[in-house]
């Protein structure tokens, strides 16, 4: 214990009141900058060595023979490939949400999901140096209470702030979705009925939704090259009503893969959900109009009443005062 009071002393002396908490701050992050690297080594994979094992067996004629230019070309390696062990969640159902929110979002890279939890814990870290900083420099204002809430708050705030961008940029994306998927349909009804196929109607609505909404376009895009690259019809429709997450495109895949099943038109089809989607949109517009009164009540109240009050009470109160003064 008095080792232990001695050092305490000495960290008062040396950085203040908030010597003990300094130190113990320091010593974590210590702690954290050496534990970093032993849970980011990335171990090798059982399949690499045995590949390396082969190449080395079958002699250099065949490593050049590896080495030759292929058809393909790689995009280059990430250089987040050697943390994926840390980067992304080892469940597999929380990587297939975590992927299919950033689908969602219109963010469809690979590297999606390890791009987003390095800004977390990038941004996390960033923004509680900053705070530690910040307490630096006034520690002499903050007491205990506001110390910790200058380095915690900015820290999560951090850390959450690629959660809300992601959430904000899917929501956007699913909204102009939802905004355009009329007129795709009207479009699309046009096409068909002009003698198009399917496909060639959907590639011709991509191309003319790119100017007004250019999500649901870039969705149109790749439902026909993936048609083109010989994909299923069912399933990349399918692939196409999960990526957009929004309700109409959803019920829009429903009647296109029960109309190719019982072998009805989609001319047809596609009349009467067009027709539907119109009046679902115009429904949708009245009841925004129908609740924004609901909505300007508050404001209303909040910068109309108070004034009216003070215009009307305002000289009975004075005169009021002025007589009990006077009396």
């Amino acid at each position: 214990m008095e080792i232990l009071n001695t050092v305490n002393t000495y960290l008062v002396d040396l950085m203040g009141p908030l010597g003990p908490l300094f130190a113990v701050g320091f010593l974590g992050l210590i702690l954290v900058l050496v534990t970093l690297p032993i849970m980011l080594r990335k171990q090798v994979d059982p399949l690499d060595k045995l590949r390396d094992e082969a190449k080395r067996k079958r002699g250099p004629a065949k490593d050049k023979d590896d080495n030759a230019p292929s058809l393909r070309h790689a995009a280059g390696t990430n250089k987040l490939d050697k943390y994926a062990n840390f980067l992304e969640p080892q469940d597999q159902d929380e990587l297939a949400g975590m992927k299919l929110k950033l689908l969602q979002a219109g963010y469809k890279h690979k590297t999606a999901v390890r791009t987003f939890h390095f800004a977390q814990f990038a941004l996390g870290v960033l923004f509680l140096i900053l705070g530690i900083l910040y307490v630096l420099v006034l520690s002499n204002d903050l007491g205990t209470r506001g110390v910790i809430i200058s380095i915690v708050v900015p820290g999560a705030a951090g850390y959450y702030l690629p959660k809300y961008w992601i959430e904000r940029r899917r929501q956007e994306r699913m909204e102009q979705i939802e905004s355009g998927f009329p007129d795709a349909l009207d479009l699309m009804l046009v096409c068909v009925e002009a003698g198009q196929s399917l496909d060639q109607s959907i590639l011709r609505v991509a191309n003319e939704m790119k100017a007004g909404y250019p999500a649901l376009a870039e969705e149109f895009e790749m439902v026909a090259n993936e048609m083109k690259a010989g994909k299923d019809r069912i399933t990349v429709l399918k692939d196409m009503s999960e990526r957009a997450g929004v309700q109409d495109v959803g019920s829009f895949v429903t009647v296109l893969i029960q109309s190719a099943s019982f072998g009805t038109s989609i001319a047809d089809a596609l009349r009467v959900y067009a027709s539907e989607m119109r009046d679902k949109r115009v429904m949708r517009a009245e009841e925004k109009a129908n609740i924004l009164p609901t909505k300007l009540t508050l404001g209303t109240m909040m910068f109309t009443v108070p004034p009216l009050m003070i215009i009307l009470i305002g000289p009975s109160v004075y005169g009021i005062y002025v007589n009990l003064n006077g009396g």
